[in-house]
C-alpha cells in the first residue's frame, strides 16, 4: 500500500475514473510536478464508476451549448481513441431511442434536434421496419438510432488512468478518506485518515460526498447531493438474444434520468434498468442502508421537499419499480414484448450523485466551484465516465488558472 506524501504539488481526491482521469491531465500538463490521489474506498473505482452498465454516450440529450453536450461528444471520441490505444475492449455497437406512443414523438422531434446541433455522429430516424431491421425483438413507432453509442467496462479505463497516474510519477492511496481542507499562505493542508499531506492545489472529485468537502472549505451550500439509487435486473444467459445492443426509451424532458433501458455490456451481459429512487445512504447499495447523517442531510435540504412535491407521482412509479420485478418488466416490454418476468434474474445496484437545488430543481450540467487552492466538481453523474478525459482538460484548465494566479 502506498504511503501518502507529506507535501505536493497536487492532490486529488477521489479514485474514480474522473478523479484519476484529472489526475493523468495535470501530470501530462506537468510532468515535474509531485501529485497524489486520496481514495476512501480499499479499492479505485469503488462508486458510480463500477455500478453502471458503462454505455459510451454520444450526446444526444443534453441541451446545446451546455457543458454536458460538447464534453460528451469531446469525451466519447477520446475514449474510444484512449481504449484502442491502450488495448482496453470498447465497442460501438449503437443504440436505439424508441417512442411506443404517439405523445413521445414531439419529444423524440426534440432529442433529434439536440443531437444534430450537438454535432452527434451518424445520427438518424428511423421507422418501425429499421427498428426491427436493428433491433428483431423490438417495437416502436420510431427511434432516433445513434450507431456511435457504445460500452467500455469503465473500472477498467479507470485503472488504466491510474496506471498512467503511477507512470507519471503520481502516488495512488486508497483506504485513505481525507476529512478536511484548510487554506494556508502559498499551500493547502489535506487532512486525511493517515496524517496530513501540504499541497500547492487540491482538486476534489468526490462524487457522492463531494457536497460535503466543498462547504467545508468555503464553497456555497447549494447545490446539494441528493442520493439516488438504481438497481438493475439482468436476463438468463438464455434469453440474452432479446438484445443486440441497447435500447432506450424516450426520457421524460424535466428529469436528468434517461428511463429504464435494455443494455448489453461489454462482457455480454445484458442489463434491465436503473430504476431512480431517492434512498437514505449516499452507499445504499442495498436498498435497507440506512445512515442517519445521509438522511438528516437530505430530509433538512429544502430542495428535497420541492421536488418531491413537484414530482411525486414520479416518486411513486418509481418505488414500485423498486420493489416490484412485474411492474419493472411491464414497463420495459413497450419496447420488447417478448421479454417475460422469469427471463429475469437479480442485477446490480448503484448509486446516482445526483446535485439538487434548493429550489428543488435536478441540475443538469456539470458543476464546478472554486476556494481558496481548490477545485471542487460538484455535480459529475453520467455522462462524467465518457467525458472523462474532456472534462479532465477542463478541470485542468482551471487548475492552471488557480496557480498562475
Amino acid at each position: 500500500m502506498a504511503e501518502p506524501p507529506g507535501n505536493c504539488d497536487f492532490v486529488v481526491i477521489g479514485g474514480g475514473i474522473l478523479g484519476l482521469a484529472v489526475a493523468r491531465e495535470l501530470l501530462v500538463r506537468h510532468p515535474d510536478a509531485s501529485l497524489c490521489v486520496f481514495e476512501r474506498e480499499p479499492r479505485l473505482a469503488a462508486h458510480q464508476t463500477s455500478h453502471s452498465s458503462g454505455v459510451i454516450h454520444a450526446g444526444i440529450y443534453y441541451a446545446p451549448g451546455s457543458l454536458k453536450a460538447r464534453l460528451c461528444v469531446e469525451g466519447a471520441r477520446a475514449l474510444y481513441a484512449y481504449c484502442d490505444e491502450n488495448d482496453i475492449e470498447a465497442r460501438a455497437n449503437g443504440k436505439l431511442i424508441i417512442a411506443t406512443r404517439e405523445a413521445e414523438l414531439a419529444r423524440l422531434d426534440e432529442l433529434e434536434r439536440r443531437g444534430t446541433e450537438n454535432q452527434v455522429p451518424g445520427l438518424r430516424r428511423i421507422g418501425p421496419e429499421e427498428i426491427a431491421e436493428i433491433e428483431p425483438h423490438a417495437r416502436g413507432l420510431a427511434a432516433l438510432h445513434s450507431p456511435e453509442t457504445g460500452v467500455v467496462a469503465f473500472a477498467e479505463v479507470a485503472r488504466s488512468f491510474a496506471e498512467d497516474v503511477e507512470a507519471g510519477g503520481g502516488v495512488v492511496v486508497t483506504g485513505c478518506g481525507v476529512v478536511r481542507l484548510d487554506p494556508r499562505v502559498r499551500s493547502i493542508a489535506v487532512t486525511h485518515e493517515r496524517g496530513a499531506t501540504e499541497a500547492g492545489l487540491v482538486v476534489s472529485c468526490a462524487g457522492a460526498w463531494s457536497d460535503r468537502l466543498a462547504v467545508a472549505a468555503g464553497a456555497p451550500p447549494e447545490p446539494r447531493i441528493v442520493p439516488f439509487r438504481g438497481a438493475y435486473l439482468r436476463l438468463r444467459p438464455d434469453r440474452r438474444d432479446l438484445v443486440r445492443a441497447s435500447i432506450y426509451p424516450v426520457p421524460d424532458p424535466e428529469l436528468p434520468f434517461l428511463g429504464g433501458h435494455l443494455t448489453r455490456r461489454i462482457d455480454g451481459e445484458v442489463l434491465l434498468g436503473p430504476s431512480a429512487l431517492m434512498v437514505g445512504a449516499r452507499d445504499a447499495y442495498r436498498l435497507a442502508r440506512l445512515r442517519p447523517a445521509d438522511l438528516a442531510a437530505t430530509l433538512s435540504w429544502p430542495g428535497t421537499w420541492r421536488l418531491m412535491r413537484h414530482f411525486w407521482r414520479t416518486g411513486l412509479r418509481e418505488l414500485r419499480h423498486a420493489t416490484s420485478r412485474g411492474a419493472f418488466i411491464a414497463d420495459l416490454q413497450r419496447f420488447v414484448p417478448e421479454l417475460r418476468a422469469d427471463d429475469v434474474l437479480p442485477g446490480l445496484a448503484g448509486i446516482r450523485a445526483q446535485a439538487l437545488g434548493r429550489d428543488g430543481r435536478l441540475v443538469d450540467d456539470f458543476v464546478v466551484h472554486r476556494t481558496e487552492r481548490a477545485l471542487h466538481v460538484r455535480n459529475a453523474p453520467s455522462p462524467a465516465a465518457t467525458s472523462s478525459l474532456a472534462l479532465a482538460k477542463l478541470i485542468a484548465d482551471e487548475a492552471e488558472e488557480i496557480v498562475s494566479g
